[in-house]
């Protein structure tokens, strides 16, 4: 089961770029109601997804990290291994495709 943690500006150095495993970051904001929604979607698919940690961003609340990665849609979707991001997806997706998301950047 994927562990959710939330991810701040000044921890994202510690949870995501010295991070062992894959880091899937959700860029999110409260007012959001995509960004809501795939919260739900990735707390139901936790369970299934195995070697990934999940961290939630709220933009509203750290600028910092959002503007290093040039955010300029929400949700959006990161996913780091060995520190560097190597893939994203921008908006709401499905249970399954968030899956094969993660799978394909394992």
């Amino acid at each position: 089961m994927a562990e959710i943690i939330e991810i701040r500006d000044e921890d994202f150095e510690e949870k995501v770029v010295k991070s062992k495993v894959p880091v899937l970051v959700d860029l999110w904001a409260p007012w959001c109601g995509p960004c809501r929604s795939l919260g739900g979607i990735i707390k139901e698919a936790a369970p299934e997804i195995e070697g990934v940690v999940i961290g939630k961003l709220n933009v509203d609340e750290n600028s910092e990290i959002p503007q290093k990665l040039h955010v300029t849609s929400i949700p959006l979707l990161v996913i780091f291994k060995n520190g560097q991001a190597v893939d994203k997806s921008v908006g709401l997706i499905s249970k399954n495709e968030l899956i094969k998301f993660i799978d394909k950047n394992r």
